[in-house]
């Protein structure tokens, strides 16, 4: 099979047939052999039985329903899990990703051998401070944190060899930063392509501004596991074992001084700078428990599932 589309959703019923009979129309066209994978993430609307309808009159179409809203994240994991082209495409169900944009982007991994290939909204149609002013923002802190040159890191139109699904582990709200997680993995060559943005034709927006801060603090956790995810002991034991040597010879100091140098000064315990040393040698001492205890978490961790599936289509 040639490409893998994967659609996470949640209450996109006005605009499930239109973007399937587009996507359809694109692939026949360039006679594409397909599937399209419709993830519904716990919608209360007739988003399923929209996509029963289109399954029963295209094989092509299979779909993925959550028993709640479990979050992007878990909604892509479910369909990369699935998906058995050898290009994979992610788009959002809001039809301002564009499915024109598939074959150049297949191309890209097929032909120019890229990993993966991010789109990049040049031209937004989003409101100025509350979606694109913040978006700049996040994105210049993303390739400040991470190295990977992207302009657009949270659009939802990406292409993908499939070795990269296949190997990475998106979970949390980390979809945001799939291109960091394949470049985590090995994958490194990460593409952009400059792709068209449309205004939403149906619905809402379900993201509000909390996705930026969501966003910021996820750029922090991935930062950190990309660096000591699989050796928590090389920053907690190293700042532990500094903190607790810097303690120790402050208070070797303290006692020699008290000893030899200054014995009808005040007590030691009556001196500002013992309880400094001491906070500093339990401080450093609970640092380096707490890369101890991490290295036994990951050593025994097992993998839990994180999404309960309801019901699933042609597969």
């Amino acid at each position: 099979m040639d490409i893998s589309v994967v659609i996470p959703l949640l209450n996109e019923q006005d605009s499930l047939t239109e973007l399937h009979d587009w996507i359809a129309k694109v692939m026949q066209s360039n006679r594409f052999s397909y599937e399209i994978i419709f993830i519904d993430d716990g919608s209360t609307d007739d988003s399923w039985a929209t996509i029963m309808a289109l399954s029963k009159k295209d094989e092509s179409v299979k779909g993925i329903r959550f028993i709640k809203n479990f979050g992007k994240s878990q909604a892509l994991h479910a369909g990369f899990a699935k998906a058995e082209g050898v290009v994979i495409i992610t788009m959002d169900a809001d039809l301002q990703d564009n499915p024109e944009e598939i074959p150049e982007l297949y191309n890209m991994i097929v032909v120019d051998k890229f990993d993966l290939v991010s789109g990049w909204k040049k031209k937004r149609y989003d409101s100025v401070i509350s979606k694109n002013l913040p978006s700049k923002l996040f994105n210049w802190a993303a390739r400040r944190t991470s190295g990977v040159k992207l302009n657009d890191f949270n659009c939802g139109l990406k292409a993908y060899n499939i070795n990269v699904v296949k190997n990475i582990d998106v979970n949390g709200e980390m979809h945001r930063y799939i291109p960091v997680l394949a470049k985590n993995a090995g994958f490194t060559k990460i593409g952009e392509k400059v792709v068209k943005h449309q205004a939403r034709k149906y619905g809402e927006t379900k993201f509000g501004m909390d996705r930026f801060v969501n966003g910021f603090l996820d750029l922090i956790t991935i930062w950190f596991l990309s660096r000591f995810g699989k050796r928590p002991m090389h920053l907690f034991g190293a700042l532990g074992v500094i903190m607790f040597a810097i303690g120790f010879v402050f208070a070797v100091y303290l006692g020699l001084d008290k000893l030899f140098l200054n014995t009808n000064g005040r007590l030691i315990t009556e001196r500002p700078q013992f309880y400094i040393a001491l906070t500093t040698m339990v401080l450093g001492s609970q640092f380096f428990i707490a890369g101890f205890l991490g290295e036994l978490i990951l050593r025994s961790k097992r993998d839990s599932s994180r999404y309960l599936i309801k019901q699933e289509l042609n597969f």
